[in-house]
């Protein structure tokens, strides 16, 4: 080794305290890494390798004692080129402490508009992040296991309850559809419901360390919903943080179906308030069950996602099906765990289209038919 490499394996670099690490994810037949500049924005993957490496760089230890560990779990040494090409990486990307930052982009403005008439989107806060800290401070006492059990025991409950009356909700949501006044109100409603789905997103984020960027108004007209992008929620440490911001929304639809659920109990059945109700009741429903369905880009989708660490689900579970079927030796360097993954996924994916296809059919027949 030269004086010069041993002058380089003293060094002590340390990242940014603010750089991002996510938790190993399985993409393809390789585990990853994501790591992130918040700053910028900028993100990249890394192989479990490199993360190995870029995560020990705190400062505290020189270049020679993560070398000595690296060699130790992994059977290899790395030389003075290994280290000169990550340093050179991480720097580039102003990682690393010291190093010059990549310019931070500018503050986003309330009312600027993207897209055209028939299809875009308009951003409604300036300060996004600001506005869910303020919503999360008010609901923070809400927040807490002690009170959200407990109204979680009341959802489900009042799921099993409608489950139960099926029959007589999608006879009352047939006379709705029929009734063009009373129709409207329920999507008026239903709407408002879609909007606090995606603040819900929002300020669970925040509760659990996750970012807010954006909240706005996003049109394909005829329909124009809200959106909340939530960031940095990959990045965190504990699964079941990451499950309670991708469902936050559908929770939120459920519990606010549960007033309606008491004005509708207290009518009597051939009531025209009650027969309103019910349709609110099965549409509200089945809109936030839906969105716990695992099919991309639904909620469920990320929920599943997010349970098992595996990024991009759908997409490398369609490719590793069609390079099982043209080349089985390739398929099977797959590691077993992701064989197993993506098959169950595809096929499964597959058999639940069909599943809905034909529930779909059905309801319509059932709607349409006298």
């Amino acid at each position: 080794m030269t004086a010069e490499g041993a002058g380089l394996l003293s060094h002590r670099p340390a990242l940014r305290s603010e750089v991002l690490l996510s938790p190993p994810l399985l993409r393809a037949a390789a585990t990853v890494h994501l790591i992130k500049d918040p700053v910028s924005g900028t993100s990249f993957e890394v192989g479990a390798r490199e993360h190995f490496l870029i995560s020990r760089l705190d400062g505290g230890r020189s270049l020679e004692e993560i070398g000595a560990e690296y060699a130790r779990s992994f059977g290899k040494r790395l030389g003075e080129a290994n280290w000169q090409q990550l340093l050179a990486l991480l720097g580039s990307r102003g990682l690393l402490a010291g190093a010059p930052r990549r310019p931070r982009p500018g503050e986003p403005q309330s009312g600027r508009r993207q897209g055209g008439v028939l299809r875009g989107r308009l951003r409604l806060v300036a300060d996004a992040g600001a506005t869910t800290g303020r919503l999360h401070r008010v609901l923070r006492p809400l927040l807490r296991p002690q009170v959200l059990l407990p109204l979680l025991g009341l959802v489900v409950a009042m799921e099993v309850l409608l489950a139960a009356r099926v029959g007589e909700l999608a006879r009352d949501t047939w006379w709705l559809f029929r009734h063009p006044v009373a129709l409207l109100a329920v999507c008026v409603v239903i709407w408002f419901s879609i909007a606090l789905h995606e603040l819900a997103h929002g300020v669970a984020a925040r509760h659990y360390g996750g970012t807010v960027s954006e909240i706005g108004l996003r049109w394909r007209l005829p329909m124009a919903i809200m959106y909340c992008t939530v960031d940095n929620y990959l990045y965190l440490r504990r699964r079941r943080h990451q499950l309670a911001i991708a469902g936050a929304g559908a929770f939120v639809n459920l519990l606010l179906l549960l007033p309606f659920l008491g004005w509708w109990s207290a009518l009597p059945p051939e009531d025209s308030t009650r027969r309103v109700l019910s349709g609110l009741l099965l549409l509200g429903s089945f809109q936030a069950l839906v969105n716990l369905v695992p099919l991309p880009p639904l909620d469920g989708y990320a929920m599943l996602s997010h349970a098992l660490r595996v990024s991009g689900y759908a997409p490398e579970s369609g490719r590793y099906l069609r390079l099982r079927m043209r080349d089985r030796a390739a398929a099977a360097a797959y590691p077993r765990r992701a064989r197993t993954l993506y098959t169950v996924y595809g096929i499964g994916s597959a058999v639940l289209v069909c599943t809905m296809l034909a529930g779909v059919m059905t309801a319509a027949v059932f709607l349409l038919v006298p």
